[in-house]
This record gives structure tokens, sequence and C-alpha cells, in this order.
């Protein structure tokens, strides 16, 4: 009876839907609060006929709980969810009435936003103590960095277009973007009474409920407006300008695009907007989540970035259990990443060794030495003289699995004070490997070895080569030797003069001009920019970083779309040209390099 006479006492087109679908991002609708990490009042309580009405919010989980306080038994306390900025929203979520002899209580936990789904929300706490009322809502406007939604246009801070504008009856709409990805539309030619506003995506341009008409003006410019939501996990919103004449019904709107800011914070949000926050990892490639990770993290460390640790912490936290077959892998994951593909858990290792880099927490560097210490478990000198076999089977020698150990042993020693026993097994992994006759005599290293131990003339992977550099030079690190730096740079001195690895100056897998490259070999040719990167950085030799630049200029003219999306090849063109995150991560790791 109570649920009917709250529903009478709203307008029909308030009339809240009778149940809401659970969200999930960090953590499920209806975490207790015991479980908050953090507690803030963003918005004034309440006072329902002398009873507190308060709207709890941590920011840190992305959640939002109420409460309901010096009142009597069967006072009530709920949420209302909005994903359309408050016109419609999911109502009585939580719903919790005082008990008898206790004079308040409070609601669940609910998600303030819906990152998954690419769902920007609003939340209030609503209360029925002889009445019914609400808080404000939480967060009616996108704030970034310290500005917020509807700042004067007068501010912005340089101004980009990033598509053609678009024409209605010669008027001209142009949509505007400035160096912190704020937008703005301007309507030019026109006449008074002429409209020009914004309309804002976060998926990316397939629906705008909330985001319609923003800064709606006949001035001609509308405000600034937000494309980057931090705070809701949403990063890499599109926007559009959009105009009307006042000598019609009909409109016009630019095409959908994000910001391009700078290069690599671009083509970051463009890929963390693949990101699962629910299941904490971009699916769905296991090593691949690990080396796209590592990305990540090298752009965070570049761009000084601290706002993202969470999405380490939670890749960490969640993925670090076991997994059936199928959920994350095709293989059984078993615990601290590990897997039968020895590979797989290197990568892994990795990427631990990066975090660590980045936090200074020892908990990741301690799990790149536990995956560290399994790898060497496949280390084998019974077979061809040495080598760490590519699965638990013993089936295959091969250059990636033991180009991962070189870097991964290397690293752990030059991390782990006083050690001997990384150093020493990352020497053994460089002799056998420079000995192994993986590298050809064009100084570039084929896939793996035969069952006779020779060279197996297999496809010259990119990603082959950068690791050969990337161990060669940690090793050097380590070591202190010139001869491995030396033949580091001879490794990529013949990846930049091949006509397999480069042409017509650009990075190419053999797959690419044919666009079959598979969701492994989409990703290769950023491990090897990171390790020439890496080159870059330790030689100061000019020509690596001219040849870095060569592929991020490349990529940036011929192979991005409006929305900052990075192709396979990156010389562009008509043919099939694949596109997904793994594709992106690759992009950023070169637009990195430079």
């Amino acid at each position: 009876m109570r649920l009917l006479i709250l529903l009478a006492l709203l307008a029909p087109a308030q009339v809240p839907a009778v149940s809401a679908a659970t969200v999930c991002a960090q953590f499920c609708d209806t975490l207790d609060p015991s479980r908050a990490r953090q507690e803030i009042f963003p918005v004034p309580e309440v006072n329902l006929n002398g009873r507190r009405l308060v709207l709890h919010v941590s920011d840190t989980d992305g959640m939002a709980w109420g409460s309901i306080d010096n009142g009597t038994t069967g006072n009530a306390v709920w949420l209302d969810r909005s994903w359309d900025g408050g016109a419609t929203w999911d109502g009585l979520l939580g719903r919790a009435s005082i008990p008898s002899t206790w004079t308040g209580t409070r609601t669940l936990m609910y998600n303030v936003a819906d990152p998954v789904n690419h769902r920007r929300g609003i939340v209030r706490a609503c209360g029925d103590a002889g009445g019914v009322a609400c808080t404000q809502w939480v967060y009616p406007s996108v704030c970034d960095g310290g500005v917020c939604d509807r700042a004067a246009a007068s501010g912005a801070a340089g101004d980009v277009q990033p598509v053609p504008e678009t024409t209605l009856r010669g008027r001209r709409i142009a949509l505007h973007v400035d160096s912190r990805g704020l937008a703005w539309g301007t309507l030019t030619n026109g006449v008074a009474g002429d409209e020009v506003w914004l309309d804002r995506s976060w998926d990316e341009g397939a629906s705008w409920p909330g985001g319609s008409s923003l800064g709606r003006t006949t001035t001609g410019r509308t405000a600034l407006f937000q494309t980057r939501d931090p705070r809701s996990l949403l990063y890499g919103g599109a926007v559009r300008a959009c105009g009307k004449g006042v000598d019609g019904n009909d409109g016009s709107c630019t095409a959908w695009a994000r910001p391009p800011l700078d290069r690599a914070n671009a083509a970051a949000d463009a890929l963390l907007y693949a990101y699962r926050a629910d299941t904490a990892w971009w699916p769905s490639s296991w090593w691949n989540t690990a080396a796209t990770l590592t990305t990540v993290i090298d752009w965070q460390r570049r761009a000084g970035r601290s706002d993202l640790r969470w999405l380490v912490e939670r890749t960490f936290d969640v993925n670090k259990g076991t997994f059936p077959a199928g959920i994350k892998s095709s293989d059984p994951i078993e615990g601290n990443f590990i897997s039968r593909a020895i590979d797989d858990a290197a990568w892994w290792g990795i990427a631990w060794v990066a975090a660590f880099d980045l936090t200074g927490e020892r908990r990741y560097l301690d799990m790149a030495a536990t995956i560290a210490t399994y790898v060497h478990g496949f280390w084998d000198t019974g077979t061809c003289g040495g080598g760490v076999w590519w699965n638990r089977e013993r089936t295959y020698k091969n250059a990636v699995t033991v180009g991962l150990y070189i870097r991964l042993t290397a690293a752990l020693h030059n991390r782990l004070p006083g050690d001997s026993t990384w150093l020493s097994r990352a020497n053994a992994g460089w002799r056998w490997f420079d000995g192994s006759g993986l590298i050809n005599g064009a100084g570039l290293v084929n896939d793996g070895l035969t069952g006779g131990c020779a060279n197996n003339g297999q496809t010259v992977w990119t990603y082959n080569q950068g690791l050969a550099i990337g161990g060669a030079l940690e090793l050097y690190r380590a070591s202190g030797d010139p001869n491995l730096l030396a033949r580091a740079r001879r490794l990529a001195d013949a990846a930049l003069a091949s006509t397999v690895l480069t042409r017509n100056g650009v990075l190419t897998e053999s797959c690419d001009p044919a666009g079959t490259c598979d969701d492994n070999q989409k990703q290769f040719k950023g491990v090897f920019m990171r390790y020439l990167d890496d080159l870059a950085d330790t030689t100061g030799d000019a020509r690596y970083r001219a040849y870095a630049r060569t592929q991020a200029d490349t990529l940036w003219a011929a192979d991005r779309d409006p929305l900052n999306r990075i192709g396979l090849r990156w010389s562009g063109g008509s043919a099939t040209n694949p596109r997904d995150w793994r594709t992106q991560a690759t992009g950023l790791a070169a637009l990195l390099a430079v």
C-alpha cells in the first residue's frame, strides 16, 4: 500500500521502473556499506519531518548508499538512479525500513555509473517519513581536472576541430575541443534565433541519454563540456556539434569525435573504453590483457598519471585467483597467473614488474618472482642444451618464451638488492639464446627450433625481435657488459633495415597487408616498439627515435578514425584493416615511443 501511495505522488512521466537490472563495476550492486573504502557527503542532507535523510558516496568504489536517522519504526530510505540525467529513474533501490526499537537504517550500496555498459548515472537518496523527500542528485555535472560542464567558452585552452564542419542552408556548424578535452560547438553564418548545441555519448555515438542538447543556445557558441568522467570510470566520451535554423524544423550534426588531446592520451582513452571493470580485463584474451596492461602502465609512468592505479590494482586482485578453462583462457588459470602456457605466465610477470615500477608496491614484484620461478621450472638443458619450453607438455622451444625469460629474470635481479640467482639465470638464458641459432644470418629472430634443435625458418615476428632487444638491454643494465648493448643495437638495426619487418619506413607484420593477423599477432608490433623505445632511451641514438616518430606520425595520419581508434595496418589504405583493443594497445605503444 505504501508503494502505491508513493507512486500516486509522482507525476506519470516520473514513475520509476518497478525493477532494475543489477549493475557491476568494481563491485556489484547491494554491497554492504561496511565495505566502503571511502565515505563522503557531496550533497546536503535533507530534513524530512525531523528525520535526517543523507546520501553517502564512495568515489573510490564508485558507489552510494542512503540513510535515515532520528526516525521511527516504518520510516524508509532508498536510492533512485537515473541514466538520462534525471528525466526517468530506477527507483526504490535498496529500500529499507526502520525496524522496531531502532531510530535509523540505511540502504545497501549501489553503483552510481555503469562503465561496463558505458552508461553515466546520477543517484539520490529518498525517504518516506510522513511524506516523501529526496536529496539532490549526485553527480549531475561531469568534472575532470577541476573543470566541470558548462565552463565559459572563453576559458578554452586552445582550439582544434577534430572533424569537418557540417552545413545547414548556408550555416556552418563546427565541433571544437581544447587541449584538456573540453568541447564546445559553434554556429556561424546564421541569423537571430538559430540554435547550436552539443550531444555527448559514452558509447561511441550509439546513444546519448542525458547528453542531448547540452549547452543549447542561440548565441552561436555553447559553453564547454567534458568528454572524460574518471569518477564514473568513463573514458573517451564522444561528442558532436548540432545546429538548427530558425527557418525550419530540421537540423544538422557533425560526425562524432573524441578529442585528439595529445596523441598518447587520446589513444589511451580509446583503449580504456574497452576495459571491463567488472571482470578486470580486456576480453577476451589472457596474455594480450597482460601485454596491454603493461602498455597502460608505461603510459601512466610517462604521463605522470596516478588516477588509473585502480585499474592496475583491480586487474591484479581479480585475476590472481583460479578460473576454469573457457573463462579467461582456453586453458584453466591455476592461480598466480599460471597456466600450461609458459609464455602466457611470463607476460604477466613482465606486467607486474611494470606495476612495481609504477607503484612501488612490493606485492607486484613478489608476484613477478612467483611467476618467474614457475617459468624457470621449464628451463631444460636436456634438450638443445637449454632454453625454456613453450608449454607444459614440452613440445616446442621458441623465441618468445626465452625472450620473456631473459627480460623477466634480469628485471628481477635489477630490483632485488643482493640478488645473484636471477642474474645467473638471465645470463644463462642469454648465452643459450644468442648461440641457439634462433637469430638468422640477417640478424632477425625466427619463431623457434626444430626437433633437431635447428632454426625452423618460421615467420620473423616483430615481438620476437623486440623481446630479444629488450632482454639484452635489461641484462646490460644488470651486468654492465657493453657487448650486450652492442648486441641489442645490432638486433634493432637489422629490424630497421629489413624489408621483412620495415616496409616503406613503416613497421609491418607479415600478416598486415592482407589484414589477416589473428588476435595474438595484432599485438606483436607494440612489443617491438616498447623495447625500441627502451633502446632509444638507453643509447640516446637519434636514429631509433626518428624511426619511432615515423611510426607515430604515420599511424596518426593514416590509421586513426575520429574516435582515435587505431587499426592493424599503420600505413592505412583501403584494404581490410581490422581494429580492436589489441590494435589500439599496439598503436599506443608506438605513440609512447616518441
